[in-house]
């Protein structure tokens, strides 16, 4: 069989890709059931409930048609954690589902299980199966288990009146990735990996669930995880601009406000908006501080409805998005 750089260049077949899979992947002589059976099984914590998650990443939504597979396949899985963790779950396991045009070579396949294999360990889970189909553009579906406490879910629902509203990391990190792909003075190959460069806050978010009333991760953005929060818990969400940690990206656009916004709203940051009680704070902080991490207040929750923004020049409906998930790779930003 012919290799290269990015492995095989034969055409895949889906029992011999199956073959490599219970060869390459762990977890087929860890599990209780063996790697390629019907299902996989795994022991149950005790003490703990099941928290699970699906998500997919689509050929010309999510990625580009030249993007490295192992950073697709890296993606796929921190995406899925990326929602474990806005539940405080410990990550246990990854079901794949690989769909890819017939004639796809194999070695892009096998690249992509590599690098969700390689994202999965780092947060101490492992690839135990999945599937894979033909389908006309190249789509990847992760599912994950994880392990959570039962009284610290935090819902979406329970943010409270008086809460503090607080963000992990930085606000406009996906959209100052959108923004570059758009902009000739950056490489097309950097943009593609900025936009893969999902950081799941799993350690954030395991450190914050007992602190948390509410808590998600802001996949789809700032402004429309606020939106999500205000409308689950029936409440008001206040964010109050000058306090919004910024990724540094945003600084050149310190003088166009209405352009920072589309940024910084734009969707894809993957951090973890909670709502916690003010008396939490400081244990809270130290908390997500314990295990690398950064909490920072940005805004509170009051009696009301919907979401707001706050800043110098008054108060104003919180802006809408710039993501749509049903529009191929938007150019909005540009």
């Amino acid at each position: 069989m012919k290799r290269g750089r990015g492995g095989s260049l034969a055409p895949i077949q889906e029992r011999d890709f199956h073959a490599w899979l219970a060869r390459h992947l762990g977890a087929g002589s860890s599990g209780l059931l063996p790697l390629g059976d019907d299902a996989a099984a795994l022991p149950a914590a005790r003490g703990r409930v099941a928290v699970l998650t699906t998500d997919s990443l689509v050929e010309g939504t999510h990625f580009l048609p030249d993007s490295r597979a192992g950073r697709v396949g890296a993606a796929a899985v921190a995406v899925s954690l990326s929602d474990l963790a806005a539940k405080g779950a410990r990550p246990a396991a990854i079901l794949l589902a690989v769909i890819v045009p017939p004639g796809t070579r194999t070695g892009w396949a096998q690249d992509l299980v590599r690098g969700a294999e390689q994202l999965a360990r780092e947060f101490g889970a492992a690839v135990v199966g999945g599937d894979t189909k033909p389908g006309p553009v190249r789509t990847v579906v992760s599912t994950a288990l994880g392990w959570a406490a039962r009284g610290h879910l935090a819902p979406r629902s329970r943010a409270r009146p008086s809460d503090l509203l607080v963000t992990t990391g930085v606000v406009g990190r996906g959209g100052v990735a959108a923004a570059h792909l758009g902009n000739p003075r950056y490489p097309r190959s950097t943009s593609s990996t900025e936009l893969l460069d999902v950081r799941p806050r799993v350690r954030e978010g395991i450190a914050l669930a007992r602190w948390a009333h509410a808590m998600l991760d802001t996949s789809d953005g700032l402004a429309e995880g606020t939106r999500l929060l205000a409308s689950a818990s029936r409440v008001r969400v206040v964010v109050e601009e000058s306090r919004l940690p910024l990724a540094p990206g945003l600084r050149p656009y310190s003088r166009d406000v209405r352009r920072r916004r589309a940024i910084a709203f734009f969707g894809g940051d993957y951090e973890l908006l909670a709502a916690i009680s003010g008396r939490d704070l400081a244990r809270a902080q130290r908390a997500v501080r314990s295990v690398g991490g950064r909490l920072t207040t940005i805004g509170r929750i009051e009696r009301g409805r919907g979401a707001w923004l706050e800043s110098l020049s008054g108060t104003v409906p919180m802006p809408p998005a710039a993501w749509r998930p049903f529009v191929r790779h938007p150019r909005v930003l540009s």
